[in-house]
């Protein structure tokens, strides 16, 4: 059988990981702590849905070789980061209207003072946006978000911080990079402005692409996939392959499925239960959940700050299924769970 899709499944962490890997009943996944023992073979049928198909190790690997490559490569470094332990981005807001913390950091001095305090508690990258892209947001002039990052990312690059701008415009991608920033994080992929593509390609920073159906004003109207699994995945290769042609090396490029931009709850779930699919491209995975919208429907309703044990149960979740980069507002908690997950995985080693 030739498959179109592969989602690894039976996950194993740690010395359970490497025992099964030493015996040849898992194979390594993007070179990390985790390891997978069998997999869905996923095939759309003429809807364009997937129908998935349980298969085992041996038949992955008889029949699905061409597929394996890109889950089995190590990560190489990426912003300056070694990527065989995950690693926790934390969330500044330079914004009035964000959805959890906006007004908060608005000041740039209070931005950076938050930036420090995030990188104290365990920060690996400090993720600086000027511009809400919250469902329903307005944007923002380019002018506006310059006034509130630049000098943020200028203060913590020079403090020694790895920095990451998130943005959608050229402009301040390019400024951002100048003042120090490593990392560019565009939640349209570098699709929402023209000159976006060869700004990050001539940047020479780590780039982070963010699947959004839409826009962040309507995105949330009526989200409509066949597959949700499936139609990221087949976005994410068409954009990799364009960055492939203006010379961008797949190394620097991380993947974000965008959980909550312009999908309901049943695309989330589907996504989050599927995160291992995305490592067929051979790039480090990013995702970002903390506090999001879905989590207070599928709970109580909590209000965003209400949110942490959500929020870190499915940081705990990614972890497992070999994220490499986790973005979350929490950084103290998710450090401590990262480290529990970690000692976890490392017992009766």
């Amino acid at each position: 059988m030739s498959a179109d899709y592969l989602v690894p499944t039976g996950m194993l962490t740690g010395a359970a990981a490497a025992r099964a890997i030493a015996a040849g009943t898992a194979l390594p996944l993007a070179g990390g702590p985790v390891a997978f023992g069998g997999g869905e073979i996923v095939r759309r049928d003429g809807a364009g849905q997937g129908v998935r198909e349980a298969a085992s190790l041996t038949e992955i690997e008889r029949h699905s070789a061409d597929l394996l490559a890109g889950f089995l490569r190590p990560r190489a470094q990426w912003a300056g980061l070694d990527l065989g332990m995950p690693r926790i981005m934390g969330i500044v807001n330079v914004t009035p209207d964000s959805f959890s913390d906006g007004g908060d950091y608005a000041d740039p001095a209070a931005a950076i003072a938050r930036g420090v305090a995030l990188a104290a508690a365990g920060a690996d990258i400090l993720d600086i946006g000027g511009e809400s892209t919250r469902p329903g947001a307005a944007p923002v002039t380019v002018e506006e978000e310059l006034n509130r990052v630049i000098p943020v990312i200028r203060a913590l690059a020079e403090r020694g911080h790895c920095v990451s701008v998130d943005t959608r415009h050229a402009a301040v991608m390019a400024a951002a990079v100048e003042a120090g920033a490593r990392i560019i994080n565009d939640v349209t992929a570098l699709t929402g402005d023209p000159a976006a593509e060869a700004v990050a390609a001539r940047s020479g920073a780590a780039i982070i692409l963010m699947h959004m159906q839409g826009e962040p004003r309507t995105m949330q109207a009526d989200p409509v996939y066949a597959d949700a699994t499936l139609d990221l995945i087949d976005y994410f290769a068409a954009r990799i392959a364009r960055l492939e042609a203006l010379g961008v090396d797949r190394a620097r490029v991380s993947l974000d499925p965008g959980i909550g931009f312009g999908k309901k709850d049943p695309h989330n779930l589907l996504i989050l239960n599927e995160l291992a699919a995305f490592h067929g491209f051979g790039c480090p995975l990013t995702l970002g959940v903390s506090r999001k919208s879905f989590i207070g429907r599928l709970s109580r309703g909590e209000a965003p700050k209400e949110r942490l044990g959500g929020s870190v149960a499915i940081a705990a979740l990614a972890l497992d299924r070999g994220v490499q980069i986790v973005r979350v507002h929490d950084v103290a908690a998710t450090f401590q769970a990262r480290a529990m997950v970690l000692a976890l995985a490392g017992a009766g080693a």
